[in-house]
């Protein structure tokens, strides 16, 4: 099967695309030009198995409103640089503090997804002087989300099935790519709520993300991103990891959670104000895990008060 370029994801539209080299690597990164050059800085980081897209409507909407808002494609991701190492805490905390630098600016405000939102956790930990506040969609504090597996049976039946499937080599890497991404857009189809399974946007969102997924490395390096995550829960890195981000933030912070995410549960989410006093909780109805794209208008909304 001929797997696509990696300059597929290169959609044209109200944006313009721009290589962006930090942290060693050179990353794909995605803004209008419709915000002032001295706009506050706002970074968007996409979830496990998807890219720069997801964000779409958000990219738009805050650059209309003033901010330079900037969607990244991850390391390993999309258009960006798959190097065979780096899927830790430590060096995607790295990457955005490198691409806030690298845009000129001295801090930002994070926006992250799933993975993406770990990234932000992980970031507004370790290079706290760098990030003004963070806004979360499906992505609780790693510790909450850890203890939340061992404690609740409900989120371990939720998560740890996938976790475990991907930690074997070749097969999963395999299995996300088959048959077109068949997979991915079944999982994508499994953690959205069914009013928006049916829509065009949901059609078009799942044939971006089966065609993402398949460019060369993509897949291997999403699997990355889980597989540290698990593994290193039984090693010293990740010890240590969990150590440094055992921080309390003093920034705002924003969670969101679609009331009908099947993979993240609400007791889960609960447990962060633990990490971030002062965090607000916004849940969306009638969404699922994909609330930014699943429910638009009401996440820029959320994230333009946060803001």
């Amino acid at each position: 099967m001929i797997q696509p370029d990696p300059s597929t994801v290169r959609f044209a539209g109200p944006w313009t695309h721009r290589d962006i080299h930090a942290n060693g690597i050179r990353f794909h990164v995605v803004e209008t030009a419709t915000a002032p050059p001295d706009a506050p800085l706002v970074v968007l980081l996409h979830g496990f198995a998807d890219f720069w897209w997801s964000w779409r409507h958000q990219l738009t909407a805050l650059s209309a409103a003033g901010y330079r808002a900037v969607a990244v494609d991850l390391r390993g991701y999309g258009d960006t640089d798959k190097p065979p190492r780096g899927y830790d805490g430590w060096t995607l905390a790295g990457d955005v503090v490198g691409l806030i630098r690298a845009l000129g600016y001295g801090q930002a405000t994070l926006v992250g997804h799933a993975d993406g939102g770990l990234v932000c956790w992980a970031t507004a930990a370790l290079h706290p002087r760098m990030v003004t506040s963070i806004g979360l969609v499906g992505s609780p504090h790693p510790i909450a989300l850890r203890r939340a597996v061992l404690k609740n049976k409900a989120q371990r039946r939720a998560l740890l099935p996938f976790f475990l499937r991907y930690q074997v080599p070749l097969v999963p890497e395999r299995t996300l790519t088959k048959a077109g991404g068949d997979a991915v857009e079944q999982l994508f189809r499994s953690r959205t709520s069914p009013s928006w399974q049916g829509t065009e946007e949901f059609a078009d969102a799942s044939t971006h993300m089966r065609s993402a997924i398949r460019i060369a490395g993509a897949a291997h390096c999403a699997l990355e991103y889980q597989r540290w995550a698990f593994r290193s829960q039984f090693r010293s890195d990740g010890r240590r990891f969990m150590q440094a981000m055992d921080e309390e933030l003093k920034i705002p912070v924003l969670q969101i959670r679609g009331e009908l995410d099947p993979y993240v549960l609400a007791r889960t989410v609960e447990g962060d104000a633990r990490w971030a006093p002062r965090r607000r909780l916004h849940t969306v109805l009638g969404a699922g895990h994909y609330a930014h794209q699943e429910a638009p208008d009401e996440v820029t909304e959320q994230l333009k008060e946060l803001l």
